[in-house]
């Protein structure tokens, strides 16, 4: 399934209030009874970076705003408890004999915010958008096996055919992609096509024109201060707690925009915001003291699992307006190099306070049984950096101490990295420090975040940036590579957006790639995950580094947090729509 630059066939019930077919939330999603919840309220969070959009098929960034109003289900959800799929907008559904077709019911009842009626119409104008190259959506890749398209075919207003070209073991997760309004998008597709949709719904529409099927709506947005979204009514005629009371508890939902994690956590040290997972040994500390000395009145649960994400550096392989760093950055034995310049240990220890994970490879550090214990490992060592880099030809060094080739070409690069992450930018100071050992200059900036993600997402032959710290999340639980990162057309394939593989082993991976999503045995498919994190090993794409373990912290104001036994990265610490203000 698709990652973003960081859910929910069972409890339902067959007939609900005002003819809604109702999705009942089970209560063993939460601590809380629906008897000790109340009503009402606001629950206040912080982000660090500003919001690039408000249209679904252009956002690529995770906690966009897309995904934050529709609550991020489609058809089908997963059940925190289990892992197990089950039906969320569809009431059921039932696979073909050869696994290549899955009929979902939709279920009935479902309304859009303007009061429009949720149907089939909807899904196949949004998988068409989708799945129009020249949208540019973050999503495009998913609707795709080796090449070939999976089809969407409406039955009737309320019976969707999903029909996969090859088995796919990706097959749930591509129908839970959520839904939008084929009333609102479908006329402008139809008149202007993908122009038309990459201007609609900018950060500067009017709130009372998105239209949404999920828990919130925009009601107020002011850039560089704050979001502000309000309870979906239509949504909570569908979606119910077990004692029967709409969804979500919440009456609002505010985002203040912050500068960077220590303002973060000054919000939260202050009561000001509801909502933080520190990173940090200092963040973790400052929080526990505030506690300690009744300060603040809040729950962290400090290591509660392995992060699911990644923090990596990547190298532009697309730099024909440079051919000396074009020719540097596509050389293996140069990331080689570059990888044992990166101290994992002291990312650990500095920046997340000894509690963090190391990584070497794409599979996030939670997703235990999928991590190849034996994959290759490129770990600290300046000596075999040097080695490597004198081996391309850096043997000298110039009145600076900075190594240059034969020709006198010092080995410099820049590295950039999303203002106001304060982990990102201390990773990247380490990286400058350890390269300069070796006579590497590195030339570091922290740039606005929605600069960062236009030069990562940039293509063709001259992208705009030599090599960037950032991360990704999401994915699946069932094939965790990402279809837009391991193809060579992926829109995620970062350092190579060519439109084509230019190494053999970017083939390789292609082809494992598609050979393990549409490999129905468990086994047989992790056997595929190990065998493309070797390839990932050698060709190194990109440079994975360490990332914190999860500590959720909260509020005591809120109540509905998950159980103990399902608080983790994957899962998060609660589900929002049965979040509610206890005091």
């Amino acid at each position: 399934m698709r990652k973003a630059l960081a859910v929910v066939v069972g409890l339902v019930a067959l007939a609900g209030v005002a003819s809604a077919q109702t999705f009942v939330w089970p209560q063993k999603w939460t601590v809380a009874k629906p008897s000790e919840v109340k009503r009402g309220g606001t629950l206040r969070a912080a982000v660090i970076s500003d919001y690039r959009t408000f249209n679904p098929f252009i956002a690529a960034e995770a906690g966009n705003v897309p995904d934050i109003i529709s609550g991020g289900r489609g058809l089908v959800t997963r059940d925190p408890t289990t892992g197990d799929w089950i039906p969320y907008m569809a009431e059921s559904w039932t696979i073909s004999p050869n696994k290549l077709e899955i009929t979902f019911k939709i279920r009935r009842g479902m309304k859009w915010s303007d009061g429009k009626p949720i149907t089939a119409d909807d899904w196949i104008m949004t998988w068409r958008i989708h799945t129009d190259k020249a949208v540019g959506s973050n999503s495009y890749d998913s609707f795709f096996i080796d090449g070939k398209p999976i089809t969407l075919r409406k039955i009737d207003d309320y019976t969707i055919r999903f029909i996969y070209p090859k088995t796919d073991a990706d097959a749930f997760a591509v129908a839970s992609f959520e839904p939008w309004p084929a009333h609102i998008f479908g006329p402008v597709y139809q008149k202007e096509g993908a122009e038309g949709i990459k201007k609609m719904w900018t950060l500067n529409e009017k709130p009372n024109n998105i239209v949404s099927g999920g828990p919130w709506l925009i009601e107020s947005y002011r850039p560089g201060e704050r979001l502000v979204l309000k309870r979906n009514p239509a949504f909570g005629e569908w979606n119910k707690d077990e004692a029967g009371n709409p969804l979500p508890y919440l009456d609002r939902y505010e985002i203040k925009i912050v500068k960077d994690v220590n303002a973060q956590l000054a919000e939260f040290l202050a009561g000001n915001i509801d909502l933080m997972a520190p990173a940090t040994v200092d963040h973790i500390s400052q929080i526990r003291q505030a506690i300690q000395q009744g300060r603040l009145d809040a729950t962290i649960k400090v290591n509660a699992s392995p992060v699911a994400s990644s923090q990596f550096m990547v190298f532009n392989w697309n730099k024909a307006s440079d051919p000396f760093k074009q020719s540097l950055f596509r050389s293996d034995k140069f990331r080689r190099a570059m990888s044992h310049l990166v101290n994992r240990q002291a990312v650990i220890d500095i920046v997340y306070g000894g509690l963090g994970t190391p990584m070497y490879s794409s599979v996030y550090p939670v997703l235990t049984q999928w991590v190849n214990p034996k994959v290759p490992k490129y770990e600290y060592n300046l000596q075999q950096a040097a080695k490597l880099l004198a081996e391309l030809g850096f043997t000298k060094k110039d009145k600076d101490g900075y190594l240059v080739d034969s020709k006198g070409r010092r080995l410099e690069f820049n590295l950039a990295t999303n203002a106001g992450n304060n982990q990102r930018e201390q990773i990247a100071k380490l990286i400058v420090d350890e390269a300069k050992k070796v006579g590497v200059k590195v030339n570091f900036q922290a740039i606005d975040f929605n600069t960062l993600v236009g030069q990562l997402l940039s293509s063709g032959p001259d992208r705009p940036f030599d090599a960037i710290i950032i991360g990704l999340s999401g994915g699946s639980l069932d094939w965790p590579f990402g279809s837009n990162v391991v193809p060579c057309k992926g829109n995620l394939h970062m350092w190579n957006k060519s439109g084509q593989c230019l190494d053999p082993r970017e083939t390789q991976l292609d082809a494992l790639y598609s050979r393990g999503r549409t490999e129905l045995d468990f086994k047989k498919r992790v056997e595929i995950g190990y065998r493309m994190q070797e390839i990932e090993a050698q060709l190194l794409p990109v440079i994975y580094i360490a990332g914190p373990n999860y500590h959720p912290a909260w509020n005591n104001r809120l109540g509905g947090e998950h159980p103990d036994a399902i608080i983790s990265s994957i899962w998060g610490q609660r589900e929002l729509e049965l979040t509610f203000i206890k005091k």
